[in-house]
């Protein structure tokens, strides 16, 4: 296209630093950021710098697919010298040729105000865009040199994570991927979506503690050197840039379908439920690059650290609460360190100077201008179990319209702040069939869910339990690894043998026509 010729003659791509300024994490390139997931001062990877969008170039994308406006996006970040063009536009188009939809996130409008339904991908969740793009850039990262062609990926996972994960890496060449799940905490279909794929490089694990505590378990894990370098460790959960990267599209897509629509609309607001900050972030970045963005607004339900903040200025955790919206039940947000980091002015030692004493005290507090610059940026509401309940009922009731648990958060904070119009885009982040128990407390009967949800009783599982303890999950994954490797040795050596006898049996009968026709003579 004319728009990539003009944007990478000359350019490289973007540049990437953790944010707590280690020496040897700054401006690395894109794929040893998508290889590493988390740095290795336990930072997370933010852009050294952030291309801009004009209007005239927002305005030349209207018209182009959603996998095209995506390699048109993360075209901005990744150039020619890290992932040739058509190579990029071949891991974009496989991603999105994994959802049901022509549309990949379509936009609908309900009561006056627009929902993007991010649920269209192999497992009903909006994690599905990001993740089957993360397993196609891995595949492609290995298949050229990157980690001498292997990666163990360790997620942590509220629920959705983890089967999204699972869809996007299973089967992959040289990959292992292990999730970690807080026993009993997630519902039993998010459970079964992960534990029926039988696919040998898929390792599913029931921890014995909350979503937390798992993801403590993979940080800790990122920070034994040793153990990272000796399993060539791997994240994917949204610590992982890519994963912020490729859910920006959806922002510009969804901007560009309301002013498609609403013509006096000059800016888009964004009602965003709000769990590990991953999906809200990438609204954020997308401001930052010129897409015309209102509020965005930070939707939490009971779990609501990141509402105090935004409205008190204090993030202080507390114990989480088990609530039906579990893929929310989060009390400390992985990625909410890379926006800290830009309200410190991108100063990596205030930054890390800031999550030092959190991690010990459990409390970050800021006030005066830090605070009003924090409230700029981000609104924030909170939606309780009656609040969401009230919510799906009503949309279902009065609309013919089923939002899930996490959805109807979102659905809720717009009615709560009077922004409910043809101005506002409520994320809705899962199928209501993923969460029929919760659903069902609001409407009954329930719809019928989706073929490929209900199939999921007839399968059967397979999982692991493990205590809450990082060296007991690493000496697990090891042991799943080496398994695997063995097995695939065996079979290997066994195909040799066969391929072998084969030869042989074919030489030895070539031979058999060789006597007999002389004998023929």
């Amino acid at each position: 296209m004319n728009g990539h010729s003009k944007a990478s003659s000359g350019k490289k791509s973007v540049t990437y630093s953790s944010t707590r300024g280690c020496p040897s994490q700054k401006s690395i390139s894109f794929r040893s950021a998508v290889m590493r997931g988390l740095a290795h001062d336990r930072g997370l990877f933010v852009p050294d710098s952030f291309p801009t969008v004009s209007r005239e170039e927002l305005e030349s994308w209207r018209s182009l697919s959603y996998a095209d406006l995506a390699v048109e996006v993360i075209g901005k970040f990744v150039l020619d010298d890290e992932v040739p063009r058509d190579v990029l536009e071949g891991i974009v188009k496989r991603s999105c040729a994994a959802f049901r939809s022509e549309e990949v996130t379509p936009l609908v409008k309900v009561e006056g105000h627009y929902v993007l339904e991010l649920f269209h991908g192999p497992t009903f969740a909006f994690k599905d865009v990001a993740l089957q793009m993360l397993g196609n850039f891995f595949e492609y990262f290995l298949s050229t040199g990157s980690n001498g062609g292997r990666l163990a990926v360790l997620g942590a996972t509220s629920g959705d994570t983890g089967s999204a994960a699972i869809y996007g890496l299973r089967g992959k060449k040289g990959i292992d991927c292990i999730i970690l799940y807080p026993n009993g905490r997630v519902s039993e279909i998010q459970e079964r979506q992960m534990t029926t794929v039988p696919d040998d490089n898929i390792h599913c694990v029931a921890v014995d503690g909350t979503f937390d505590d798992c993801q403590d378990i993979v940080k800790a894990s990122f920070a034994d050197k040793e153990f990272r370098d000796r399993v060539k460790l791997g994240a994917v959960n949204s610590i992982n840039w890519c994963r912020v990267l490729a859910q920006t599209t959806y922002y510009f897509w969804s901007y560009l379908r309301v002013t498609d629509a609403e013509k006096g609309v000059d800016k888009v607001n964004f009602s965003v439920p709000t769990g590990n900050f991953g999906d809200i972030l990438a609204g954020y970045y997308s401001k930052r690059m010129g897409l015309p963005v209102g509020d965005l607004i930070v939707a939490t339900n009971e779990n609501d650290i990141l509402h105090r903040f935004f409205t008190q200025g204090e993030y202080h955790r507390e114990d989480i609460q088990k609530t039906i919206s579990p893929s929310m039940d989060i009390c400390v947000s992985s990625n909410f360190e890379r926006y800290l980091y830009h309200l410190a002015g991108e100063d990596a030692t205030t930054l890390a100077s800031w999550m030092t004493a959190f991690e010990s005290t459990g409390k970050l507090t800021i006030t005066g201008k830090k605070l009003d610059k924090a409230r700029a940026d981000f609104k924030s509401a909170k939606a309780d179990t009656a609040n969401t309940l009230e919510t799906i009922k009503r949309y279902h009731s009065e609309r013919d319209y089923m939002l899930c648990p996490h959805s109807a958060v979102g659905v809720s904070a717009v009615h709560q702040m009077d922004t409910a119009d043809s101005a506002t885009v409520c994320l809705a982040t899962a199928h209501f069939a993923k969460f029929g128990d919760a659903c069902s407390m609001a409407v009954a009967p329930l719809p019928e869910i989706p073929q490929e949800l209900s199939r999921l009783w007839g399968m059967e599982t397979r999982s692991s339990n493990c205590p809450n303890d990082a060296k007991v999950v690493q000496a697990f994954m090891e042991e799943r690894i080496k398994e695997r490797v063995d097995g695939h040795k065996k079979r290997d050596k066994k195909r040799k043998l066969m391929k072998n006898l084969v030869l042989v049996s074919a030489a030895v009968g070539v031979a058999a026509m060789v006597v007999s026709a002389i004998r023929r003579r």
